[in-house]
C-alpha cells in the first residue's frame, strides 16, 4: 500500500495518475489541481481538436524538435514513443489521423474524446481528483511527503510533480524550498508583434509556404511556411524561431530586426538571375500581370509597390535600381519586431526544474527520493505540433513505471 500525490491536473498529472494506478492497482492515488479547470491545455489544443502527438517514429529526428531537453528526451522516447502513445490511446477505444503536416489528431476532432477517456479511466481506477487546491509547501520527513495547501494538509509516500510550465518563478517556490534550482521561466511559443510595418494592415490572414524567417546580425533563423497576422507574422517558421532562439529574443527584450526571405531557397543572386530573365522574356508584361516565386499575388504586388515598381510600365521599362531594391525586398525584407504575442491559447515556457538534477531513466529527482516530475515542470519545451504532449505522455509514463 502506498500514497501517491499528483500535483497538477494536466496532460502530465493526469497520464501520470492512471498509469499509476493500472500498474500498482493497490496504490492510493490522488490529483491535486489550483484550478477549477482540469486539463485545460488538452481543451484548447489544436484549436479545440487535440493535437495529441506528431507522426515522427525515428526518436532522433523527434528530439530535434525540443530546443531544451533533447539529449534527455533521446533516453526517455526509447521507453515509451510516438507509436507507444498511439498503441495506448488505441487500447482505450481511440483512433487517430494523420494531416499533412504530421500532426496526429482524434478522428472526432474533438479534444473532449481525450479528456473524456482520462475523467473515465480516473473514476475506474478509484483515483481521487481535487480542485482549487493549490500546494504551497512540501515538507520530507522521515521518508514522508507532508504538502500544505490552501484548505487541506495532505502525507504521501511519493509526489509526482507536474504543474506544468508558468512565467514566473514564485510558481515554483515550494520545489526551490526542496533544494531544487529552477532555471527562470521565459516565453516560447509566441508570434512576433509588427506594430509599425503596413504589412500587417495590408496582408492579414495571408500565408506563404516556404519562407525563412531570421534574426538580424544572427545565425538564428527557421524556414517554413509565414502567416501574416494582424499583429504581425506568425506560422510554423515563426514559431520555432521564437522557441529556438526563446533566451535570445528575451535579451534582446523582444526588439529587433527580423529579416525574411520570401523566395527561400532562393538566394539573392538566384533572385537577381530570374528577375532578368523575366525582364528579356516577359519585356511587354506589366509585374503585376503575374506573380512569381510561387508568391501570393498580393504579397508579390506588394513587393514591387515597396520597391517604386508601378503596373504602369511593362518589365522592359524598369529600371537596375527598381530591379535591386525588388530583390533585396524578396530575399532580405526588414521587419522591426516590438513585442510578442502568445500563440493562440498554447502557453508554453522554457525553463523549469533543472534537468541536472533529475534522473531521466525513472524521472525521478536526484536530490530528494520519491519526487518525481513530469510535463513541463521541467525545462524542457517543444515546438507547435505535438511534440509539449509527447513529452508530456512518455514522461509521465516513466514516473508511473518507476513508482
Amino acid at each position: 500500500m502506498k500514497d501517491v500525490i499528483v500535483i497538477g491536473g494536466g496532460a502530465a498529472g493526469f497520464f501520470a495518475a492512471i498509469n499509476c494506478g493500472i500498474q500498482h492497482p493497490n496504490y492510493t492515488i490522488t490529483i491535486l489541481e489550483k484550478t477549477t479547470k482540469l486539463l485545460s491545455k488538452v481543451k484548447v489544443s489544436g484549436g479545440g481538436r487535440c493535437n495529441v502527438t506528431h507522426q515522427c517514429f525515428d526518436n532522433t529526428e523527434l528530439v530535434k524538435n525540443y530546443p531544451r531537453g533533447n539529449k534527455e528526451l533521446q533516453q526517455v522516447f526509447s521507453k515509451f514513443n510516438v507509436q507507444d502513445t498511439i498503441a495506448w490511446f488505441k487500447q482505450q477505444g481511440i483512433e487517430f489521423k494523420v494531416e499533412e503536416d504530421g500532426r496526429i489528431f482524434p478522428t472526432t476532432n474533438s479534444s473532449q474524446t481525450i479528456i473524456n477517456c482520462f475523467l473515465k479511466l480516473t473514476q475506474q481506477l478509484n483515483i481521487k481528483i481535487i480542485t482549487s487546491c493549490e500546494v504551497f509547501a512540501i515538507k520530507h520527513i522521515n521518508h514522508k511527503f507532508q504538502l500544505k495547501t490552501n484548505n487541506l494538509q495532505f502525507v504521501a509516500d511519493s509526489i509526482i510533480c507536474s504543474i506544468g510550465g508558468h512565467n514566473k518563478e514564485g510558481h515554483y517556490q515550494f520545489l526551490k524550498n526542496l533544494g531544487h534550482n529552477i532555471i527562470s521561466p521565459l516565453p516560447s511559443l509566441f508570434t512576433i508583434n509588427l506594430p509599425t510595418h503596413t504589412i500587417k494592415k495590408e496582408l492579414q490572414g495571408l500565408s506563404v509556404q516556404t519562407a525563412q524567417v531570421k534574426i538580424e546580425n544572427t545565425k538564428l533563423s527557421y524556414t517554413g511556411p509565414v502567416l501574416i497576422t494582424h499583429w504581425g507574422l506568425s506560422g510554423p517558421a515563426v514559431l520555432k524561431l521564437s522557441a529556438f532562439a526563446a533566451q535570445h529574443f528575451f535579451n534582446l527584450n523582444y526588439t529587433t530586426n527580423i529579416l525574411v526571405n520570401w523566395a527561400y531557397p532562393l538566394t539573392q543572386i538566384d533572385v537577381e538571375e530570374e528577375l532578368k530573365t523575366i525582364q528579356k522574356q516577359k519585356h511587354k508584361a506589366l509585374p503585376y500581370s503575374t506573380s512569381h516565386f510561387n508568391l501570393p499575388k498580393r504579397l508579390w504586388e506588394f513587393l514591387c509597390v515597396n520597391s517604386t515598381i508601378t503596373n504602369e510600365k511593362p518589365w522592359a521599362e524598369i529600371t537596375k535600381k527598381q530591379l535591386q531594391t525588388l530583390v533585396h525586398n524578396l530575399c532580405h525584407s526588414t521587419y522591426a519586431m516590438q513585442g510578442k504575442t502568445t500563440f493562440k491559447e498554447e502557453f508554453v515556457t522554457c525553463g523549469g526544474v533543472n534537468l541536472k538534477e533529475i534522473d531521466f531513466k525513472t524521472m525521478q529527482s536526484k536530490l530528494i527520493p520519491n519526487l518525481f516530475f513530469c510535463g513541463e515542470v521541467i525545462n524542457v519545451d517543444g515546438i507547435t505540433g505535438g511534440f509539449n504532449f509527447q513529452n508530456a505522455w512518455s514522461t509521465a509514463y516513466i514516473c508511473a513505471a518507476n513508482m
